[in-house]
């Protein structure tokens, strides 16, 4: 049952140009690389199917490319389908990741009004954003994303701060974590920045090494478990979710369940593929105007996209830190040829980070669970 789907109504269109995005990547291997904007009949389709099937929570998130640049109008269409197809009475969230270039008094009425949670793209300091996240022109953009998350804030939106972190944000977390501690950040995510697909990795001017993710971690685990320990921490997806692991919950954050699943990215028009991170050709597993959500798991595709994901390597299996690891996302894994297994690129990293902090991490677990008792 497709609980979640991630829908691309602009496609890979966007008023920004960072250096390091892998939807530009995933778009530039495809024979269409745009779909340009997804047609009012191909998101009542989407929403329809989602919600004939559907049961207890739903969540549709938006993403792109920019998906605000599809129009304010298409989204109060999004609410009226939502409305009128949602026979099982679902608890429905949608979710918004924006740059926010787009946002004005009248979006942001609009996204409060019907209880958006947004995902708002901010890589750390304004000199480290405006490093790598340019407009068209190759200007700056960081003082009009904080102009858009001053009207969030003004109009009582919820909001969470996502961070890729390249190389130069992850050399220099001390100085993110304490500016977004005086921005009052309460929620935060940080991603692994990609290379391109099929490329070495490491060779960008952008690019993250397992030394330097490994220490990236570290310093921000202990920043955060210093905040812990007063009370004061903010939520950081990643820690929290292998505090959860430790405790026996499956983590809901992909990249460290180990297993991917298919996730039904959808793009504008109406195409299915598992995951935002493999959004080719040869991924591709129907479409939602013309196919049931059934179909998009029973495809040979689909099943063989999931297996690929457990062919970890013997020494991942071995290795003590595995249960909380997982060989990480699937698309930072190194190919073992001769073995047809796979290792995580990070994986000296994770190591590093586990053996430093592993041991706060089972405090923490055991805090919790001695609290919930």
């Amino acid at each position: 049952m497709l609980q979640t789907v991630l829908i691309k109504p602009a496609s890979g269109l966007c008023n920004m140009q960072c250096d390091y995005c892998f939807y530009c990547d995933e778009a530039a291997k495809r024979d269409v690389a745009s779909y340009g904007m997804m047609e009012i009949e191909t998101i009542e389709n989407i929403i329809r199917k989602v919600l004939k099937q559907g049961k207890g929570n739903i969540c549709f998130a938006f993403q792109g490319g920019e998906p605000t640049l599809r129009g304010l109008e298409f989204f109060e269409k999004v609410i009226k389908f939502e409305h009128k197809y949602n026979i099982h009475k679902c608890e429905i969230l949608n979710t918004l990741q924006t740059n926010g270039f787009c946002v004005d008094d009248k979006w942001c009425r609009f996204l409060k009004k019907h209880e958006f949670l947004l995902g708002v793209s901010v890589d750390g300091t304004e000199t480290l954003h405006n490093l790598h996240r340019h407009d068209k022109n190759g200007a700056d953009t960081y003082q009009k994303v904080r102009d858009s998350i001053a009207m969030f804030e003004k109009y009582q939106i919820e909001y969470n701060i996502l961070t890729v972190v390249n190389r130069q944000v992850a050399e220099n977390v001390k100085e993110i974590y304490k500016e977004y501690k005086q921005n009052g950040w309460k929620y935060q995510q940080y991603i692994t920045c990609l290379d391109p697909f099929g490329e070495p990795q490491g060779q960008r001017p952008y690019s993250l090494t397992p030394e330097i993710y490994g220490q990236f971690l570290i310093d921000l685990f202990q920043l955060w478990y210093k905040d812990w320990r007063r009370g004061k921490a903010p939520y950081i997806r990643q820690f929290e979710n292998y505090v959860g692991i430790l405790l026996g919950y499956p983590p809901e954050s992909c990249e460290q369940r180990g297993i991917c699943s298919v996730q039904c990215v959808t793009e504008a028009d109406g195409s299915v593929y598992p995951c935002d991170f493999y959004a080719m050709d040869a991924y591709r597993l129907g479409n939602f105007n013309t196919d049931q959500i059934t179909d998009f798991f029973e495809r040979k595709e689909s099943k063989q996209f999931v297996e690929e994901s457990k062919k970890w390597s013997e020494q991942c299996k071995q290795c003590e830190y595995f249960s909380l690891c997982r060989s990480g996302c699937r698309r930072s894994r190194v190919g073992e040829k001769d073995a047809g297994t796979y290792r995580n690129y990070f994986c000296e990293g994770y190591r590093k980070f586990f053996q430093v902090c592993g041991a706060n991490l089972m405090e923490i677990a055991k805090y919790v669970s001695e609290e919930r008792s």
